[in-house]
């Protein structure tokens, strides 16, 4: 299988477990989970466009493309988004919080764990 398809069925299954965090829980596992799980696609994705990205880099991207929605936040177009179609929420969410920005560190985070231990993997010989 190609990185790029490897990448690919990764995001997959970080955007159902996402969703599948939000339908299964509330509150602050919801929300603050939801916001990490999001940033760590949006890293996955990084390496769906872009396979040959640095762990440094590629977590650097992602901690700035998540900064900078949540702070898009801040104006009124997210929520114009939302009036649209809710499902521009997922994508740009619609209030800023502070609070997320930890979030989207931490699925950063997890997205290093996941470059990592795939690249591990795939140069790893195979054992007979």
């Amino acid at each position: 299988m190609n990185e790029r398809a490897r990448w690919m069925q990764l995001a997959v299954a970080v955007l159902l477990s996402g969703l599948g965090l939000r339908a299964a829980f509330d509150g602050a596992i919801a929300k603050y989970g939801g916001v990490a799980l999001w940033s760590t696609l949006v890293y996955v994705l990084l390496l769906v466009l872009w396979p040959r990205l640095t762990i440094l880099r590629a977590f650097c991207i992602c901690v700035a493309i998540s900064f900078a929605v949540e702070f898009f936040q801040l104006t009124p177009v997210p929520r114009a988004l939302y009036e649209l179609h809710s499902a521009f929420a997922l994508v740009f969410g619609t209030v800023f919080s502070w609070q997320d920005l930890p979030a989207y560190v931490g699925g950063a985070a997890l997205g290093v764990i996941l470059h990592a231990t795939v690249r591990l993997r795939v140069s790893a010989p195979a054992s007979s």
